[in-house]
Protein backbone atom coordinates (compact mmCIF):
# COMPACT_ATOMS: atom_id res chain seq x y z
CA UNK A 1 0.00 0.00 0.00
CA UNK A 2 1.00 3.56 -0.61
CA UNK A 3 2.35 5.85 2.20
CA UNK A 4 2.02 9.44 1.71
CA UNK A 5 5.53 11.65 2.02
CA UNK A 6 6.46 15.22 1.81
CA UNK A 7 3.85 17.96 1.42
CA UNK A 8 1.00 15.94 1.33
CA UNK A 9 1.76 13.77 4.79
CA UNK A 10 2.63 16.92 6.06
CA UNK A 11 -0.34 18.36 5.50
CA UNK A 12 -2.56 15.07 6.52
CA UNK A 13 -0.07 14.60 9.81
CA UNK A 14 -0.43 18.03 11.07
CA UNK A 15 -4.07 18.62 9.37
CA UNK A 16 -3.89 21.65 7.39
CA UNK A 17 -6.81 20.48 4.93
CA UNK A 18 -7.16 24.36 3.66
CA UNK A 19 -4.11 23.75 1.50
CA UNK A 20 -4.57 22.24 -2.28
CA UNK A 21 -1.47 20.15 -3.75
CA UNK A 22 -0.52 21.11 -6.83
CA UNK A 23 1.92 18.06 -6.56
CA UNK A 24 1.29 14.78 -4.11
CA UNK A 25 3.63 12.35 -3.33
CA UNK A 26 3.68 8.72 -2.36
CA UNK A 27 6.05 5.97 -1.64
CA UNK A 28 5.27 2.51 -2.57
CA UNK A 29 6.63 -0.60 -4.87
CA UNK A 30 7.12 1.16 -8.18
CA UNK A 31 7.65 4.36 -9.85
CA UNK A 32 4.36 5.54 -11.56
CA UNK A 33 3.45 9.80 -12.35
CA UNK A 34 -0.90 10.59 -12.79
CA UNK A 35 -1.65 13.96 -14.32
CA UNK A 36 -5.34 15.07 -14.07
CA UNK A 37 -6.89 17.15 -16.60
CA UNK A 38 -6.33 19.85 -14.26
CA UNK A 39 -2.85 19.57 -14.17
CA UNK A 40 -2.75 18.07 -10.64
CA UNK A 41 0.01 15.48 -10.28
CA UNK A 42 0.27 12.33 -8.18
CA UNK A 43 3.55 10.64 -8.11
CA UNK A 44 4.13 7.38 -6.66
CA UNK A 45 8.13 6.84 -5.68
CA UNK A 46 10.00 3.29 -5.17
CA UNK A 47 10.96 1.94 -2.33
CA UNK A 48 14.29 3.28 -2.45
CA UNK A 49 12.76 6.90 -1.56
CA UNK A 50 11.25 5.83 1.85
CA UNK A 51 12.40 7.98 4.34
CA UNK A 52 14.99 6.57 7.40
CA UNK A 53 13.17 8.68 9.61
CA UNK A 54 9.43 9.83 9.99
CA UNK A 55 9.90 13.46 11.29
CA UNK A 56 8.51 17.07 10.23
CA UNK A 57 12.41 18.07 8.96
CA UNK A 58 12.57 15.10 7.03
CA UNK A 59 9.86 15.27 5.04
CA UNK A 60 10.26 19.03 3.83
CA UNK A 61 13.46 18.25 2.81
CA UNK A 62 11.59 15.31 0.52
CA UNK A 63 8.97 17.46 -0.63
CA UNK A 64 11.44 20.73 -1.52
CA UNK A 65 13.05 18.09 -3.37
CA UNK A 66 10.41 16.07 -5.48
CA UNK A 67 7.05 18.07 -4.76
CA UNK A 68 5.98 22.00 -5.83
CA UNK A 69 6.69 24.58 -3.30
CA UNK A 70 2.86 25.41 -1.48
CA UNK A 71 4.65 28.66 1.06
CA UNK A 72 0.92 28.93 3.73
CA UNK A 73 1.38 24.58 3.82
CA UNK A 74 5.14 25.95 4.72
CA UNK A 75 5.04 28.52 7.16
CA UNK A 76 1.95 26.96 9.02
CA UNK A 77 4.48 23.28 8.94
CA UNK A 78 7.38 25.71 10.69
CA UNK A 79 4.69 26.59 13.54
CA UNK A 80 4.45 22.72 14.45
CA UNK A 81 8.58 22.58 14.07
CA UNK A 82 10.65 23.13 16.89
CA UNK A 83 13.77 25.49 16.56
CA UNK A 84 15.70 23.16 18.53
CA UNK A 85 15.49 20.46 15.89
CA UNK A 86 15.67 22.36 12.80
CA UNK A 87 18.80 24.29 14.00
CA UNK A 88 20.47 20.58 14.87
CA UNK A 89 19.22 19.52 11.37
CA UNK A 90 21.53 22.07 10.05
CA UNK A 91 24.18 22.08 12.33
CA UNK A 92 24.20 18.38 11.57
CA UNK A 93 25.06 19.74 7.55
CA UNK A 94 26.46 23.03 7.42
CA UNK A 95 27.23 22.65 3.78
CA UNK A 96 23.80 20.71 2.73
CA UNK A 97 21.74 22.70 0.45
CA UNK A 98 18.12 21.44 1.73
CA UNK A 99 19.08 22.48 5.32
CA UNK A 100 20.08 25.83 3.82
CA UNK A 101 16.91 26.36 2.04
CA UNK A 102 14.97 25.36 5.26
CA UNK A 103 16.86 27.91 7.05
CA UNK A 104 15.89 30.62 4.51
CA UNK A 105 12.55 30.10 4.32
CA UNK A 106 12.01 29.47 8.16
CA UNK A 107 13.42 32.74 8.36
CA UNK A 108 11.38 34.18 5.55
CA UNK A 109 7.88 33.03 6.27
CA UNK A 110 8.32 33.52 10.19
CA UNK A 111 9.87 36.39 10.26
CA UNK A 112 12.08 34.75 13.14
CA UNK A 113 16.01 34.40 13.14
CA UNK A 114 17.67 31.41 13.94
CA UNK A 115 20.92 31.12 16.23
CA UNK A 116 22.38 28.72 14.52
CA UNK A 117 26.60 29.96 15.96
CA UNK A 118 28.06 28.10 13.27
CA UNK A 119 29.47 30.02 9.89
CA UNK A 120 27.45 28.23 6.68
CA UNK A 121 30.05 27.10 3.95
CA UNK A 122 29.85 26.18 0.80
CA UNK A 123 28.89 27.78 -2.68
CA UNK A 124 25.60 29.86 -3.25
CA UNK A 125 22.77 27.95 -4.40
CA UNK A 126 19.79 29.34 -6.01
CA UNK A 127 16.35 29.00 -3.88
CA UNK A 128 14.29 28.43 -6.87
CA UNK A 129 15.18 25.72 -9.78
CA UNK A 130 14.91 27.12 -12.59
CA UNK A 131 13.38 24.61 -14.54
CA UNK A 132 10.47 24.73 -12.44
CA UNK A 133 9.97 27.63 -11.53
CA UNK A 134 10.00 31.16 -13.24
CA UNK A 135 12.22 33.30 -11.03
CA UNK A 136 13.17 36.44 -10.02
CA UNK A 137 15.76 38.70 -9.70
CA UNK A 138 18.47 37.19 -7.58
CA UNK A 139 19.55 38.89 -3.90
CA UNK A 140 21.81 37.14 -2.35
CA UNK A 141 21.51 36.07 1.24
CA UNK A 142 25.02 35.62 3.14
CA UNK A 143 23.68 33.68 6.20
CA UNK A 144 22.58 30.72 3.99
CA UNK A 145 24.39 31.58 1.56
CA UNK A 146 21.30 31.24 -0.90
CA UNK A 147 20.47 33.13 -3.80
CA UNK A 148 17.43 34.25 -3.25
CA UNK A 149 15.19 34.75 -6.95
CA UNK A 150 11.87 34.17 -5.28
CA UNK A 151 9.31 36.91 -7.20
CA UNK A 152 8.69 38.72 -3.97
CA UNK A 153 8.89 38.57 -0.22
CA UNK A 154 6.76 38.13 2.96
CA UNK A 155 4.56 40.74 2.69
CA UNK A 156 3.32 39.28 -0.91
CA UNK A 157 5.36 36.34 -2.74
CA UNK A 158 3.19 34.73 -5.80
CA UNK A 159 4.59 31.27 -7.17
CA UNK A 160 4.62 30.56 -10.61
CA UNK A 161 5.47 26.97 -12.02
CA UNK A 162 7.05 26.27 -14.94
CA UNK A 163 4.78 24.28 -17.37
CA UNK A 164 5.10 22.90 -21.09
CA UNK A 165 2.10 25.05 -21.81
CA UNK A 166 3.60 28.22 -20.42
CA UNK A 167 7.29 27.66 -21.58
CA UNK A 168 5.98 27.38 -25.11
CA UNK A 169 3.45 30.47 -25.14
CA UNK A 170 6.18 32.60 -23.58
CA UNK A 171 8.53 31.64 -26.62
CA UNK A 172 6.47 34.16 -28.99
CA UNK A 173 8.07 37.00 -29.83
CA UNK A 174 5.86 39.97 -29.00
CA UNK A 175 7.95 42.71 -30.10
CA UNK A 176 8.40 40.91 -33.61
CA UNK A 177 5.11 40.26 -34.16
CA UNK A 178 4.08 44.44 -33.48
CA UNK A 179 7.03 44.67 -35.88
CA UNK A 180 5.25 42.68 -38.76
CA UNK A 181 2.18 44.84 -38.55
CA UNK A 182 3.79 48.08 -38.26
CA UNK A 183 5.61 46.97 -41.87
CA UNK A 184 2.14 45.32 -43.12
CA UNK A 185 0.07 48.15 -43.29
CA UNK A 186 0.56 52.22 -44.01
CA UNK A 187 1.07 54.31 -41.31
CA UNK A 188 -2.38 55.59 -41.51
CA UNK A 189 -4.19 52.67 -41.46
CA UNK A 190 -1.91 51.67 -38.17
CA UNK A 191 -2.68 55.28 -36.87
CA UNK A 192 -6.63 54.84 -37.58
CA UNK A 193 -6.61 51.13 -35.87
CA UNK A 194 -4.69 52.20 -32.78
CA UNK A 195 -6.92 54.89 -32.27
CA UNK A 196 -9.91 52.54 -33.04
CA UNK A 197 -8.18 49.97 -30.88
CA UNK A 198 -8.06 52.89 -27.96
CA UNK A 199 -12.06 53.73 -27.57
CA UNK A 200 -12.87 49.64 -28.29
CA UNK A 201 -10.15 48.94 -25.10
CA UNK A 202 -12.17 50.95 -23.42
CA UNK A 203 -15.46 50.04 -23.78
CA UNK A 204 -14.81 46.84 -24.06
CA UNK A 205 -13.38 47.45 -20.08
CA UNK A 206 -16.84 48.93 -18.69
CA UNK A 207 -19.02 46.09 -20.19
CA UNK A 208 -17.07 43.41 -18.88
CA UNK A 209 -18.15 44.98 -15.47
CA UNK A 210 -21.73 45.26 -17.19
CA UNK A 211 -21.67 49.06 -17.39
CA UNK A 212 -22.13 51.90 -19.99
CA UNK A 213 -19.91 54.39 -19.38
CA UNK A 214 -20.58 58.21 -20.12
CA UNK A 215 -18.63 59.81 -22.91
CA UNK A 216 -16.71 61.96 -20.13
CA UNK A 217 -15.52 58.91 -18.60
CA UNK A 218 -14.71 56.94 -21.71
CA UNK A 219 -12.59 59.87 -22.69
CA UNK A 220 -10.76 59.84 -19.14
CA UNK A 221 -10.22 55.96 -19.27
CA UNK A 222 -8.62 56.20 -22.85
CA UNK A 223 -6.24 58.91 -21.37
CA UNK A 224 -5.36 57.26 -18.64
CA UNK A 225 -4.69 54.13 -21.03
CA UNK A 226 -2.49 56.31 -23.35
CA UNK A 227 -0.74 57.40 -20.19
CA UNK A 228 0.42 53.67 -19.29
CA UNK A 229 4.00 53.06 -18.51
CA UNK A 230 4.59 56.70 -17.56
CA UNK A 231 4.92 56.23 -13.56
CA UNK A 232 8.30 55.35 -11.91
CA UNK A 233 8.17 51.69 -11.61
CA UNK A 234 8.40 52.10 -7.92
CA UNK A 235 5.60 54.20 -7.52
CA UNK A 236 3.02 52.54 -9.84
CA UNK A 237 1.08 50.61 -7.03
CA UNK A 238 1.97 53.60 -4.18
CA UNK A 239 -1.47 54.38 -2.78
CA UNK A 240 -1.57 58.10 -3.68
CA UNK A 241 -0.96 56.64 -7.46
CA UNK A 242 -3.46 54.12 -7.62
CA UNK A 243 -6.20 56.39 -5.73
CA UNK A 244 -5.89 58.65 -8.06
CA UNK A 245 -6.30 56.17 -11.13
CA UNK A 246 -9.41 54.61 -9.83
CA UNK A 247 -10.24 58.48 -9.15
CA UNK A 248 -10.33 58.99 -12.67
CA UNK A 249 -12.28 56.04 -14.17
CA UNK A 250 -14.80 55.54 -11.41
CA UNK A 251 -18.16 57.44 -10.91
CA UNK A 252 -17.10 60.84 -8.83
CA UNK A 253 -19.73 59.96 -6.23
CA UNK A 254 -17.92 56.99 -5.56
CA UNK A 255 -14.25 58.23 -5.84
CA UNK A 256 -12.39 56.71 -2.95
CA UNK A 257 -9.49 58.47 -0.96
CA UNK A 258 -7.47 55.81 -0.39
CA UNK A 259 -7.00 51.57 0.02
CA UNK A 260 -10.33 50.33 1.97
CA UNK A 261 -10.38 49.90 5.65
CA UNK A 262 -13.08 47.75 5.37
CA UNK A 263 -14.17 43.95 4.31
CA UNK A 264 -15.71 43.74 0.64
CA UNK A 265 -16.73 40.65 -1.69
CA UNK A 266 -17.65 39.84 -5.09
CA UNK A 267 -21.64 38.42 -5.04
CA UNK A 268 -24.44 38.60 -7.76
CA UNK A 269 -28.26 38.76 -6.25
CA UNK A 270 -30.18 35.73 -7.07
CA UNK A 271 -33.90 35.82 -8.62
CA UNK A 272 -35.19 34.46 -4.94
CA UNK A 273 -33.83 37.34 -3.72
CA UNK A 274 -30.86 35.62 -2.11
CA UNK A 275 -27.14 36.50 -2.51
CA UNK A 276 -24.35 34.04 -4.43
CA UNK A 277 -21.03 35.09 -3.00
CA UNK A 278 -18.10 34.62 -5.51
CA UNK A 279 -15.18 35.68 -3.66
CA UNK A 280 -14.55 37.42 -0.52
CA UNK A 281 -11.47 39.81 -0.83
CA UNK A 282 -8.81 39.69 1.43
CA UNK A 283 -9.33 41.61 5.24
CA UNK A 284 -8.36 45.04 5.33
CA UNK A 285 -5.82 44.99 7.69
CA UNK A 286 -4.29 42.98 4.90
CA UNK A 287 -4.55 45.27 2.23
CA UNK A 288 -1.64 47.63 3.19
CA UNK A 289 1.38 44.81 3.75
CA UNK A 290 -0.01 42.97 0.44
CA UNK A 291 0.06 46.28 -1.45
CA UNK A 292 3.66 47.29 -0.47
CA UNK A 293 4.53 43.49 -1.31
CA UNK A 294 2.88 43.50 -4.62
CA UNK A 295 4.88 47.28 -5.47
CA UNK A 296 8.38 44.20 -4.31
CA UNK A 297 7.08 41.94 -7.16
CA UNK A 298 7.45 45.03 -9.71
CA UNK A 299 10.99 45.79 -8.41
CA UNK A 300 12.17 41.87 -7.97
CA UNK A 301 11.25 40.46 -11.55
CA UNK A 302 13.22 43.54 -13.30
CA UNK A 303 14.57 40.38 -15.20
CA UNK A 304 12.00 38.42 -15.50
CA UNK A 305 9.29 37.36 -18.24
CA UNK A 306 7.14 40.76 -19.29
CA UNK A 307 4.03 38.82 -19.39
CA UNK A 308 4.95 37.15 -16.47
CA UNK A 309 4.94 40.28 -14.46
CA UNK A 310 1.85 41.67 -16.22
CA UNK A 311 -0.30 39.05 -14.39
CA UNK A 312 1.25 39.05 -11.52
CA UNK A 313 0.94 43.14 -11.15
CA UNK A 314 -2.40 42.84 -12.96
CA UNK A 315 -4.12 39.44 -11.34
CA UNK A 316 -2.18 40.65 -8.00
CA UNK A 317 -3.81 43.56 -7.59
CA UNK A 318 -7.38 42.64 -8.56
CA UNK A 319 -7.29 39.86 -6.48
CA UNK A 320 -6.19 42.29 -3.44
CA UNK A 321 -9.34 44.57 -4.66
CA UNK A 322 -7.83 47.72 -2.59
CA UNK A 323 -11.29 49.66 -3.84
CA UNK A 324 -14.41 49.87 -3.78
CA UNK A 325 -15.36 49.88 -7.11
CA UNK A 326 -12.89 50.51 -10.43
CA UNK A 327 -10.68 47.38 -9.47
CA UNK A 328 -11.43 45.62 -12.47
CA UNK A 329 -11.09 47.78 -14.68
CA UNK A 330 -7.56 48.83 -12.91
CA UNK A 331 -6.17 45.20 -13.21
CA UNK A 332 -7.02 45.19 -17.04
CA UNK A 333 -4.88 48.92 -17.22
CA UNK A 334 -1.97 47.61 -15.13
CA UNK A 335 -2.03 44.62 -17.78
CA UNK A 336 -1.27 47.39 -20.35
CA UNK A 337 1.24 49.63 -18.06
CA UNK A 338 3.21 46.56 -17.52
CA UNK A 339 3.69 45.46 -21.35
CA UNK A 340 5.02 49.31 -22.32
CA UNK A 341 6.92 50.11 -18.96
CA UNK A 342 8.77 47.02 -20.27
CA UNK A 343 8.95 48.21 -23.96
CA UNK A 344 7.05 44.91 -24.95
CA UNK A 345 4.67 46.73 -26.64
CA UNK A 346 5.93 50.21 -28.05
CA UNK A 347 4.33 53.95 -26.32
CA UNK A 348 0.83 54.42 -27.72
CA UNK A 349 0.01 51.21 -29.24
CA UNK A 350 -2.57 49.36 -27.25
CA UNK A 351 -3.25 45.52 -27.05
CA UNK A 352 -7.13 45.09 -27.13
CA UNK A 353 -6.82 42.30 -24.43
CA UNK A 354 -10.08 43.44 -22.87
CA UNK A 355 -12.11 43.00 -26.38
CA UNK A 356 -10.37 39.17 -26.07
CA UNK A 357 -11.75 38.64 -22.87
CA UNK A 358 -15.37 40.02 -23.58
CA UNK A 359 -15.63 38.19 -26.38
CA UNK A 360 -14.31 35.02 -23.97
CA UNK A 361 -16.18 35.52 -20.94
CA UNK A 362 -16.26 32.17 -19.82
CA UNK A 363 -12.37 31.47 -20.09
CA UNK A 364 -12.13 34.41 -18.14
CA UNK A 365 -14.44 33.67 -15.32
CA UNK A 366 -12.54 30.63 -15.29
CA UNK A 367 -9.19 31.59 -14.41
CA UNK A 368 -10.69 34.24 -11.60
CA UNK A 369 -12.67 31.08 -10.25
CA UNK A 370 -9.78 29.06 -10.47
CA UNK A 371 -8.06 31.51 -7.32
CA UNK A 372 -11.05 32.42 -5.19
CA UNK A 373 -12.98 29.22 -5.42
CA UNK A 374 -10.65 27.39 -2.85
CA UNK A 375 -10.84 30.61 -0.68
CA UNK A 376 -14.82 30.07 -0.32
CA UNK A 377 -13.98 26.37 0.88
CA UNK A 378 -12.23 27.47 3.82
CA UNK A 379 -12.81 30.83 4.81
CA UNK A 380 -15.61 31.71 7.38
CA UNK A 381 -17.45 35.02 8.25
CA UNK A 382 -20.43 36.10 9.63
CA UNK A 383 -22.68 38.61 7.87
CA UNK A 384 -25.05 41.34 9.78
CA UNK A 385 -28.63 42.76 8.70
CA UNK A 386 -26.27 45.69 6.86
CA UNK A 387 -25.01 43.30 4.55
CA UNK A 388 -21.20 43.68 5.92
CA UNK A 389 -19.11 40.59 6.09
CA UNK A 390 -16.38 39.98 8.68
CA UNK A 391 -13.59 37.01 8.30
CA UNK A 392 -13.64 35.40 11.84
CA UNK A 393 -10.85 32.68 10.51
CA UNK A 394 -7.72 35.73 9.34
CA UNK A 395 -5.14 33.76 10.39
CA UNK A 396 -6.27 30.55 8.75
CA UNK A 397 -6.89 31.88 5.25
CA UNK A 398 -3.86 34.66 5.18
CA UNK A 399 -1.41 32.67 3.28
CA UNK A 400 -4.28 32.48 0.40
CA UNK A 401 -3.85 36.18 -0.01
CA UNK A 402 0.07 36.58 0.23
CA UNK A 403 1.31 33.62 -1.38
CA UNK A 404 -0.75 32.86 -4.33
CA UNK A 405 0.24 30.58 -7.33
CA UNK A 406 -0.37 32.33 -10.42
CA UNK A 407 0.57 29.78 -12.80
CA UNK A 408 -2.84 29.39 -14.61
CA UNK A 409 -3.63 33.20 -14.65
CA UNK A 410 0.32 33.31 -16.44
CA UNK A 411 -1.04 30.82 -18.87
CA UNK A 412 -4.27 32.73 -19.18
CA UNK A 413 -3.02 36.47 -19.85
CA UNK A 414 0.00 35.04 -22.13
CA UNK A 415 -3.01 33.18 -24.40
CA UNK A 416 -5.25 36.31 -24.38
CA UNK A 417 -1.71 38.57 -25.35
CA UNK A 418 -0.62 36.26 -27.99
CA UNK A 419 -4.15 35.86 -29.81
CA UNK A 420 -5.20 39.69 -29.17
CA UNK A 421 -1.71 40.13 -31.54
CA UNK A 422 -1.94 37.20 -33.71
CA UNK A 423 -5.48 37.04 -34.41
CA UNK A 424 -7.09 40.38 -33.17
CA UNK A 425 -4.89 43.13 -34.26
CA UNK A 426 -4.80 42.13 -37.77
CA UNK A 427 -8.57 41.92 -37.84
CA UNK A 428 -9.03 44.95 -36.78
CA UNK A 429 -6.42 46.55 -39.07
CA UNK A 430 -7.77 44.53 -41.95
CA UNK A 431 -11.54 45.98 -41.46
CA UNK A 432 -9.92 49.87 -41.44
CA UNK A 433 -8.03 49.21 -44.47
CA UNK A 434 -11.42 47.86 -46.19
CA UNK A 435 -13.21 50.30 -44.74
CA UNK A 436 -11.04 52.96 -46.00
CA UNK A 437 -10.55 51.66 -49.61
CA UNK A 438 -14.93 50.96 -49.90
CA UNK A 439 -14.89 54.53 -48.46
CA UNK A 440 -12.59 55.86 -51.29
CA UNK A 441 -14.66 53.82 -54.07
CA UNK A 442 -18.51 55.18 -52.74
CA UNK A 443 -16.90 58.96 -53.66
CA UNK A 444 -15.66 57.62 -56.57
CA UNK A 445 -19.96 56.41 -57.12
CA UNK A 446 -21.32 59.73 -55.53
CA UNK A 447 -19.81 62.38 -53.65
CA UNK A 448 -21.58 62.65 -50.71
CA UNK A 449 -20.62 63.95 -47.28
CA UNK A 450 -18.24 61.81 -44.66
CA UNK A 451 -20.98 61.46 -42.34
CA UNK A 452 -23.73 59.79 -44.63
CA UNK A 453 -20.63 57.56 -46.24
CA UNK A 454 -19.97 56.24 -42.82
CA UNK A 455 -23.82 55.87 -41.83
CA UNK A 456 -24.15 53.62 -44.86
CA UNK A 457 -21.00 51.50 -43.94
CA UNK A 458 -22.51 51.12 -40.59
CA UNK A 459 -25.78 49.80 -41.79
CA UNK A 460 -24.04 47.73 -44.66
CA UNK A 461 -21.83 45.95 -41.75
CA UNK A 462 -24.69 44.93 -39.24
CA UNK A 463 -27.03 44.04 -42.51
CA UNK A 464 -24.26 41.77 -44.49
CA UNK A 465 -23.95 44.10 -47.14
CA UNK A 466 -26.96 44.87 -48.08
CA UNK A 467 -29.17 48.59 -47.18
CA UNK A 468 -31.73 47.48 -44.90
CA UNK A 469 -35.27 48.32 -46.57
CA UNK A 470 -36.31 50.64 -43.49
CA UNK A 471 -32.62 53.22 -43.91
CA UNK A 472 -33.83 53.64 -47.38
CA UNK A 473 -35.58 56.84 -46.67
CA UNK A 474 -31.95 57.68 -45.18
CA UNK A 475 -30.50 58.11 -48.27
CA UNK A 476 -33.49 59.31 -50.62
CA UNK A 477 -31.04 61.49 -52.77
CA UNK A 478 -29.34 58.19 -53.85
CA UNK A 479 -30.91 56.31 -56.64
CA UNK A 480 -31.56 52.48 -56.67
CA UNK A 481 -28.74 52.08 -59.44
CA UNK A 482 -26.53 53.74 -56.62
CA UNK A 483 -27.25 51.59 -53.86
CA UNK A 484 -27.11 48.74 -55.60
CA UNK A 485 -23.55 49.56 -56.47
CA UNK A 486 -22.15 50.49 -53.39
CA UNK A 487 -23.27 47.26 -52.00
CA UNK A 488 -21.65 45.33 -54.31
CA UNK A 489 -18.80 47.04 -53.94
CA UNK A 490 -19.46 46.59 -50.29
CA UNK A 491 -19.43 42.91 -50.87
CA UNK A 492 -16.40 42.63 -53.01
CA UNK A 493 -14.02 44.55 -50.52
CA UNK A 494 -15.33 42.49 -47.46
CA UNK A 495 -15.28 39.40 -49.77
CA UNK A 496 -18.61 38.61 -48.91
CA UNK A 497 -20.20 35.56 -50.75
Amino acid sequence: MSQAVGNLWLKEHLSLKQYNLSHSSYIGNFDKIEVSTNGQVERVFGPKYALEKNTIIDHIEFALKYDDLNFGLLKDVFKNLQKKDLIAFIKASPKGKYGRKIGFLYELLTQEILQINIEITGNYIDLLDNEKYITGDVIKNGKWKINNNLLGNNDYCPLVRRTKKLDELLTTDIKKQIQKLEKKYTPQVFKRAISFLYTKETRSSFEIERETPSPDRMERFITLLQKAGGEKGTELLSEKNLTAFQNVIVDQRFANKGFRDFQNYIGENLPNFLERIHYICPPPEFVSTLMNGLQNCIIKTNSTSSVVRASIVSFGFVFIHPFEDGNGRLHRFLIHDMLVRDGLVPNGLIVPVSAHMLNNMKEYDSVLENYSKPILQYILYKKNDAGEITVTNKNEVEAFYRYPDLTEQCIYLAQIINASIIEDMPNELDFVKMYDELKLEIKNVIDMPDKQVNQFILFLHQNKGVLPKRRRKDFAKLKDAEIKKIEELYQEIFELE
